[in-house]
């Protein structure tokens, strides 16, 4: 069952994504509160998954991600926002969001997101994945440079890869799981792992949603819609 924590300061809207994953099978929502009382909410229902709203007037929802991500065993957040272009984006990708949702995104692709980020995947709604490549080049320009670091250009970077970790790369940028890559590709969980890990470092990130940028950016998942495939 998956646990999900619902961070929101719209009491209606809060009640319409409870009642949409409730009806889910294998999703339970163990909660729901303002930003102000998420330290208590996450200790007392040890969420897997939490739906958090990137704006709030109680408490900065990018605040939230920062305390939620330095927690042992921090849950997967996907941040939830109202505009597709919304600048918060690009601050929250470097934060350590594990996706990225606009707020009418479509009941069946809520739930596709929430089953997703649960099983180590990334979860890109396709409006909103301008802005988050936009915000990753934004950073990367940025970025102070450190003693070994990645060229800037993704093809660059991705050129650095093997074959199997170019298919490896593509299949993440899509979302998947480490079990489902390794269902795709006919491997064990535990090479997957290893070469997600590889792939991952060579392209200088520790974040999969980054990685599935990079990936949308040297053209390896087709379309925008590739970095996060409408459920069927």
């Amino acid at each position: 069952m998956i646990r999900v924590l619902i961070v929101d300061d719209e009491e209606l809207f809060r009640a319409g994504l409870r009642m949409v994953l409730d009806a889910a099978d294998g999703i339970a929502v163990v909660g729901e509160c303002t930003a102000t009382d998420v330290p208590q909410a996450v200790a007392g229902s040890a969420p897997d998954v939490v739906l958090l709203d990137i704006r709030m007037p109680d408490r900065d929802g990018l605040a939230v991600l920062g305390d939620l991500k330095s927690r042992q065993g921090a849950p997967a957040v996907l941040m939830l926002t109202s505009f597709d272009t919304d600048a918060h984006v690009a601050r929250a990708l470097r934060a350590g969001a594990d996706g990225f949702l606009l707020k009418d995104s479509d009941p069946a692709y809520l739930v596709w997101a929430v089953r997703a980020a649960a099983a180590g995947g990334s979860a890109l709604s396709p409006s909103v994945a301008r802005a988050v490549v936009d915000g990753y080049a934004s950073s990367m320009e940025g970025s102070s440079p450190a003693p070994v670091r990645p060229p800037a250009d993704p093809g660059d970077r991705v050129a650095q890869l093997t074959p199997r970790e170019r298919e490896v790369l593509a299949l993440l940028g899509d979302g998947l799981s480490n079990r489902e890559i390794a269902s795709e590709l006919y491997l064990s969980p535990g090479t997957v792992k290893e070469h997600v890990s590889t792939v991952l470092a060579k392209l200088g990130t520790g974040n999969r949603v980054r990685a599935a940028v990079i990936a949308w950016q040297s053209g390896l998942t087709g379309t925008t819609e590739g970095l996060a495939p409408h459920p069927s």
